[in-house]
């Protein structure tokens, strides 16, 4: 149950603010350690900034999507969804500057699969990756126990993408309570049962698709229940589909509970709006890819390489690329550099 589960006593936080301290105070403690002989002004040249490390992460996660959906055979949504819960999980509590994220991200994948059961050999795995298929299979299997260590072995993950999505109600008031129930395909018979005003609730299933699909990409799997999501999921689909839901939800989902029927709205609201926003920037983050692998080359030109540079190259070129071929190599100038560049183009 998701009410006793480590994810929700453990990788739940209470608000985006408090998901953002956890990752500042992972950057800071990078950069005091690695910086304690540089200037500030030195400090703020050479290393990247909580902001930088975030929209870097991103670009990855878009990445993973790319790779998972690629993958064969093909691999479920679930097993994907675990796959990102562990990648933004590693995140926010590290730095992107002490562990480059295709190492992370590729292994992730690969212990996402064996914890969902998807039953995949090494062999196949790595078949999935461009290049040195021995090398990749090696940088999985050294970096496999420290995800599970920075996880701290926590590894059970409640998504909407689990083939038996669970839909309880009263979780959205206290994640304490027990319950029955609902799973989200109940929900929809439910529907059609006591509530034939509306006659295909099937129509809301695309809908919730790409809610779900969005809000991966957001902090909102940090912060809100499988259950709050799938509702926020639910409203979304009903709400673009020009649909009405609002009797079912008031007067027959939550009879008895008008005096908190504020508080589920809340609880909903942010992470549908998460999604919106994520929905809009979706296409600007996936030109982090191409895009982003020119202008890293001609920044890179232009610079002696570093320690961490060569560190990272070392990295990006060790690891298989997902799609395009090579990633080159960055510092944090470079970056920086790639950001403000976007911006200017209206990437960004």
């Amino acid at each position: 149950m998701f009410a006793t589960s480590t994810q929700r006593n453990f990788w739940m936080f209470k608000d985006e603010t408090d998901v953002s301290n956890s990752r500042l105070s992972a950057n800071i403690k990078y950069i005091s350690r690695r910086g304690r002989n540089m200037t500030a002004g030195e400090r703020e040249t050479h290393f990247l900034n909580v902001t930088e490390e975030k929209t870097l992460i991103l670009s990855y996660e878009y990445q993973l999507r790319d790779f998972c959906r690629n993958f064969l055979p093909p691999m479920p949504r679930y097993v994907v969804g675990t796959a990102l819960h562990y990648l933004k999980r590693f995140y926010v509590n590290n730095s992107v500057m002490d562990y480059p994220p295709k190492e992370i991200l590729v292994t992730a994948v690969y212990l996402s699969c064996k914890v969902e059961e998807f039953n995949v050999s090494m062999d196949q795995f790595v078949g999935n990756l461009k290049g040195d298929r021995e090398k990749a299979a090696s940088i999985i299997l050294n970096n496999e126990l420290l995800l599970m260590q920075k996880l701290d072995y926590q590894l059970t993950v409640h998504n909407p993408f689990r083939p038996y999505v669970h839909f309880l109600p009263q979780f959205l008031l206290n994640p304490s309570l027990n319950g029955v129930y609902h799973r989200l395909e109940g929900l929809m018979i439910d529907m059609k049962t006591r509530f034939p005003n509306f006659s295909d609730p099937e129509r809301l299933r695309p809908g919730i698709d790409e809610f779900l699909e969005q809000v991966f990409y957001t902090d909102a799997i940090l912060i809100y229940s499988p259950s709050q999501i799938s509702l926020a999921a639910i409203i979304h689909s009903a709400s673009t589909s020009k649909e009405n839901v609002d009797e079912y939800i008031t007067k027959i989902l939550f009879p008895s509970d008008e005096r908190h029927l504020s508080i589920i709205i809340e609880a909903v609201k942010n992470p549908y709006y998460g999604a919106e926003r994520a929905k809009a920037s979706t296409r600007d983050h996936q030109s982090l890819g191409k895009e982003t692998c020119t202008l890293l080359q001609s920044r890179q030109q232009q610079r002696k390489p570093s320690i961490q540079k060569k560190r990272m190259k070392q990295s990006f070129d060790d690891e298989e690329s997902f799609e395009d071929g090579q990633y080159p190599s960055t510092n944090s100038e470079q970056v920086r550099s790639m950001l403000v560049g976007l911006s200017e183009m209206g990437q960004i």
